[in-house]
């Protein structure tokens, strides 16, 4: 990631077929902040208006019947724009995806591509090759690295997005990656957020503190004062 690019999303696509020219049916976005998970996520399904072919439906087992009255493509096309606009989009396989997201643009009137509305887009595929992380499928990362994948049964847009922000983080550093301005900045931001608790002494708990300073006072040598009996007498001057 660049330097000077703090923001990134990670994205994934659930479609009607294997090929361009097939219709989106689920967008997923999540984003990171300075290699953070910021918790903020985009998810929408869209009725394509066309049926599903079966082998996609094997791979994410969502049917027409389910996207009646989802909302269509041009709905959502302003809302997955202002997400990823000022972002570095982070896409599996990004050839495919782009593919099927510049048709939709396409369809809707758009002239400019969806590469076009983000700061960059960045392939993990190729990014996993380069590294040789033993295997390049987002199952196959997700094992290498060690992300949780149980749950995914089905694939799906928001948690193939989760998983592949998860695996790229690991894959690139993980946390570790964090500039050290980045984490004073945090640990200054999270200081001045949390309240200081003050715990006064009772006065069971000052009778004590006293009994115990004058221990101290009598066998102290040469008479000398106690320096905490001084700093309390000061006190109480003061106050």
């Amino acid at each position: 990631m660049s330097d000077s690019i703090s923001r990134q999303v990670a994205l994934d696509l659930e479609t009607t077929g294997l090929t361009v020219g097939n219709r989106i049916i689920e967008i997923g976005c999540v984003e990171i902040i300075d290699r953070d998970l910021t918790g903020r996520q985009y998810q929408s399904y869209v009725n394509p208006d066309c049926e599903i072919e079966e082998g996609a439906q094997r791979v994410h087992g969502i049917t027409a019947d389910q996207l009646v009255g989802k909302p269509k493509f041009p709905e959502i096309l302003d809302e997955v724009m202002e997400f990823v606009k000022d972002a570095e989009v982070l896409i599996h396989n990004a050839g495919f995806d782009l593919g099927f997201l510049n048709h939709e643009l396409e369809l809707a009137g758009r002239a400019d591509k969806f590469e076009d509305c983000c700061l960059k887009v960045t392939d993990t595929l190729m990014l996993a090759r380069e590294k040789s992380s033993g295997g390049s499928s987002l199952d196959q990362l997700c094992d290498f690295y060690q992300v949780d994948r149980r749950q995914r049964e089905w694939h799906g847009a928001l948690l193939d997005a989760q998983l592949l922000a998860h695996v790229y983080l690991r894959m690139t550093g993980g946390q570790m990656g964090l500039s050290l301005e980045v984490q004073t900045r945090r640990r200054r931001a999270n200081v001045e957020k949390a309240p200081i608790p003050v715990l006064r002494a009772g006065p069971e708990e000052r009778r004590s503190h006293e009994e115990f300073l004058g221990v101290i006072q009598a066998e102290s040598e040469e008479g000398r004062a106690c320096v905490w009996q001084e700093l309390d007498r000061l006190s109480k001057e003061d106050g």
